[in-house]
């Protein structure tokens, strides 16, 4: 096979790869602040609690998209 078609080949492969790391962490923050936002609707009073705990579960999830990139690099 020639290497420029692998080379092709490898490269649109890596960037689906990118794309579905990106994917499942946009749809877990986004399920992260809708829930956030039903508890401070349900109770407003712990809207600071809620916030804080909120930017902690947006910061790991995107630790583990930062991961998932890296790793495909550092193998690919």
């Amino acid at each position: 096979m020639d290497p420029m078609i692998l080379s092709e080949l490898t490269g649109n492969v890596a960037s689906v790869g990118y794309g579905l790391a990106a994917i499942g962490p946009g749809i877990g923050i986004g399920i992260i602040v809708g829930k956030t936002a039903e508890a401070t609707a349900r109770q407003p009073e712990l809207r600071g609690q809620l916030q804080s705990t909120m930017f902690i579960g947006i910061a790991f999830t995107e630790i583990l998209t930062l991961l998932a990139i890296v790793t495909g690099l550092l193998f690919g």
